[in-house]
């Protein structure tokens, strides 16, 4: 009895640690998830709308800073997934185009009179120092849920700005 007590009780330490242990979106990963699905919507609508030419111009423009970006999210994938980052990170890309394809196909014949304007926006930015506030501003669908880490308090800021200048 004592050693099943033992491994429920066990059981019921270990899901709710790992339930407390799911990591939070970083500014940086909530940056990497909306670039990335901006790229995942220009791509279908590339593709639904034959787009392809634009869609080029958009990649070659942005490749360093898509690059970043892109090893954000992997980054993201490998902290709060571990061993399975690489597996996570592709799942996440192919639910991705499936969740914008999704949104397409609920349009219909709609949908390239309603999105085809993203390029001519998207290809109007000036810098890739642009990307990340205009893919935010797009409210684009995400086949995940994250929640964004909370903002450090005055206490913990100051608290680490006092240890920084303790140290010799």
């Amino acid at each position: 009895m004592r050693v099943t007590t033992f491994a429920v009780l066990a059981a019921g330490l270990l899901s709710a640690g790992i339930a407390a242990a799911q990591p939070c979106a970083k500014p940086a990963d909530v940056t990497a998830l909306d670039i990335a699905s901006l790229k995942s919507k220009l791509m279908v609508t590339a593709l639904t709308c034959n787009q392809q030419d634009r869609y080029n111009d958009f990649v070659q423009r942005f490749r360093s800073d898509l690059m970043t970006q892109e090893r954000a999210l992997h980054a993201y994938f490998v902290r709060t997934s571990g061993g399975r980052a690489q597996r996570e990170h592709d799942e996440y890309i192919t639910n991705l185009a499936n969740t914008q394809s999704q949104s397409g196909i609920r349009q219909g014949t709609l949908f390239c009179q309603q999105n085809v304007a993203i390029f001519t926006e998207v290809l109007a930015l000036t810098k890739g120092a642009d990307l990340p506030g205009y893919a935010a501003s797009k409210r684009l669908p995400q086949p995940i849920e994250v929640a964004a880490c909370p903002a450090p308090t005055r206490t913990a800021q100051a608290g680490t700005a006092q240890a920084g200048t303790n140290r010799r």
